[in-house]
């Protein structure tokens, strides 16, 4: 693990607007936090470079991309399973955007977006079958979400 990096109240805030708005332009970062353009754009070069931001991304609605249902699976496994194997497996399925590894109880999290119930209950199936030492799956549906840096629904 790599030394944490000092960052002031500027790279902060820099970073609270990026996350807010990764197109944001240096200009209007430069306006915010009341610098000119140039010092800021170096912030944001050694904020890069120091491997803090590590890039930069969209967000998508699911439902128009006619994947409108999001699910969260807890997988449990025999206790020989290696957690790369995990990862590896859950990462081949399409559906799946995301694995946690966990401590405790449960051993993965699997946050995955399918069309219906009846694609949930196949890829589930397939995490159920396909992975490898995979004990059990207990699946939530998701009602509604929010993520930081994003507005309230």
């Amino acid at each position: 693990m790599s030394a944490p990096v000092h960052l002031d109240s500027v790279d902060l805030h820099i970073l609270e607007l990026l996350r807010a708005d990764g197109r944001r332009t240096v200009r209007d970062i430069a306006r915010l936090v009341k610098l000119s353009p140039a010092p800021v754009r170096r912030r944001i070069a050694r904020l890069e470079e120091s491997g803090i931001i590590t890039g930069y991304t969209i967000t998508t609605d699911q439902a128009k991309l006619g994947q409108g249902l999001q699910a969260v699976t807890e997988l449990r496994f025999t206790g020989d399973t290696d957690i790369h194997d995990i990862v590896e497996f859950a990462s081949t399925l399409p559906e799946v955007d995301e694995v946690l590894t966990l401590t405790g109880d449960v051993d993965a999290l699997v946050r995955l977006h399918v069309d219906s119930v009846d694609d949930l209950q196949k890829v589930v199936n397939r995490l159920r079958r396909k992975g490898v030492g995979v004990l059990q799956t207990k699946t939530l549906i998701v009602i509604d979400s929010w993520q930081r840096g994003t507005p309230m629904p």
